[in-house]
């Protein structure tokens, strides 16, 4: 099994597995971000007073949140199992809609914000590139 793993080469089923791996470095770059957050002063009180950010939480902003950390890891798994042509350009349509979250994100983040948030701005970059790259593969 490993043997055929190092052995069979760059093939076209290679893109997706990188693809979903970077899907969910993502995810942990952001949750760690979120860990981080955490720590930081006066923000566990905010967040016991209801706000967060200086936004009031609602069952809204938390569905949402959970809806956007719940997308990459789908978009994990969707990568892994739907067909080349409709995997290629949602891996590019989603990739650039989070990366532009993960850029906004640094604005005014820490310097572990700014780390984290790039990180996971560098992997959707690197989704979208090689989603475009398996295009021209094909």
């Amino acid at each position: 099994m490993f043997e055929y793993c190092y052995t069979r080469g760059d093939n076209l089923e290679d893109w997706k597995i990188k693809i979903s791996a970077l899907w969910i470095i993502m995810t942990l770059a952001a949750l760690i971000m979120t860990i981080l957050m955490l720590m930081e002063p006066n923000v566990i009180e905010g967040i016991m007073a209801g706000e967060v950010l200086g936004e009031k939480i609602t069952p809204e902003i938390l569905l949402l949140a959970a809806i956007e950390r719940l997308i990459p890891l789908i978009m994990a798994f969707l990568t892994l199992t739907l067909k080349d042509s409709i995997n290629r350009w949602s891996n590019i349509i989603v990739g650039i809609v989070y990366t532009a979250f993960n850029i906004i994100s640094m604005i005014g983040a820490s310097a572990q914000g700014i780390l984290m948030w790039a990180s996971a701005a560098v992997s959707t970059v690197l989704i979208v590139w090689y989603a475009w790259k398996s295009k021209q593969k094909a």
